[in-house]
């Protein structure tokens, strides 16, 4: 929903083209379609690109270091998945450099990322100390997931993404670890209330004029722009 919002903000008035890169079954690519934007859904996962086709949307297998769309082809690009299943630095370079490559002068990228400090704010989160001091998240039974600082987020953004106008939200906001911890003994988010929500919601949008509180949310999102404007 927050992500919805910032996006809904921020993109160009469609019917602008949007590639989302890791885009999955086609989460973010559905509500992007019928708000009227041209979507095109690129993940590396086949079963994955076939759930979104089954929505009626356009999807293709690729991967975010090396895309197949030409230079300057979309309005708007979308990294809400690749970067933190990326561990490797130099992996995730290749990834913004090829969002940079694809996106029109002065077209949106976005890119979501993992709050590397939001453990050492929940209790009983796994490898909180650890995760916060090397930003990986290592699993015996799945991929090691990279973890980014807030202000890291924006210098790769702006650094391996030669972006600018950079900006950092943090998604959820200062009641994440709140959100989390009532989450964890419900079992469920629909159980937590549409007051609690309500006010999770409006602590989030007060945050926003406020780099520093990014560090309280469990997710990430930046927001830049390729230098230049369309010809």
């Amino acid at each position: 929903m927050r992500t919805r919002e910032l996006l809904r903000g921020r993109l160009p008035d469609p019917p602008a083209s949007v590639l989302d890169v890791g885009g999955g079954p086609g989460v973010h690519a559905r509500w992007l379609t019928d708000d009227g934007y041209r979507v095109v859904v690129v993940d590396p996962v086949e079963r994955h690109v076939r759930q979104a086709r089954d929505q009626g949307l356009t999807a293709v297998v690729g991967d975010a270091r090396q895309l197949a769309e030409p230079d300057g082809s979309f309005d708007a690009v979308l990294l809400l998945g690749p970067l933190y299943h990326l561990p490797d630095a130099g992996e995730r370079t290749r990834a913004w450099q090829e969002a940079h490559r694809v996106v029109v002068p002065g077209g949106l990228v976005a890119a979501a990322g993992i709050n590397r400090y939001v453990g050492l704010l929940a209790l009983g989160a796994d490898g909180g100390p650890d995760v916060a001091s090397t930003g990986m998240r290592v699993r015996r039974d799945g991929p090691t997931t990279y973890c980014h600082a807030p202000d890291e987020l924006g210098e790769e953004a702006r650094q391996a993404g030669g972006l600018d106008r950079v900006e950092v939200f943090g998604v959820q906001g200062p009641a994440s670890a709140a959100l989390m911890e009532r989450e964890r003994r419900t079992g469920r988010k629909e159980d937590l209330g549409p007051e609690v929500l309500a006010g999770a919601l409006a602590a989030a949008r007060c945050a926003d004029g406020h780099p520093g509180l990014a560090v309280t949310s469990v997710h990430l999102l930046v927001l830049g722009r390729r230098p230049g404007a369309r010809g």
